[in-house]
């Protein structure tokens, strides 16, 4: 939970690195409170457009805002993520290449970062 807060706190925060560890468990607790999202939206009977099982709860008023919150806090940590291991922030854009873009999204952000200080900031600390 550490993490996710962390990552919340650096919501624009587009420089400096951050570790694999704290990069995927943003990732899993966004998964979390985005499935407590949809949930709610099926609770209160508040659907979305579409009426179609997964994709009206996931459009519902509550994910999306839930959703919009979260924009910017995922690319600045995707960012930070990619500076980790070396690469410049402008490669998050190739995730926006269909299938391809996000399979080598997914392959940068599982690689280790870099073991040194690089020209994006020092090794990123644990959170304590």
């Amino acid at each position: 939970m550490k993490w996710f807060i962390d990552g919340l706190k650096k919501y624009v925060v587009f420089s400096g690195r951050a570790s694999r560890k704290a990069y995927w468990m943003f990732v899993l607790f966004n998964i979390l409170f985005a499935w407590v999202a949809i949930l709610l939206d099926r609770i209160f009977g508040t659907p979305g457009v579409i009426d179609i099982d997964v994709v009206a709860y996931a459009s519902g008023p509550i994910s999306g805002l839930y959703s919009l919150a979260l924009i910017l806090p995922s690319f600045a940590i995707i960012v930070r993520r990619l500076h980790d291991i070396g690469k410049h922030g402008g490669w998050i854009f190739i995730s926006f290449i269909p299938i391809i873009g996000w399979i080598w999204i997914l392959v940068l952000m599982l690689r280790e970062g870099d073991l040194m200080q690089n020209m994006y900031g020092p090794i990123p600390k644990e959170i304590s």
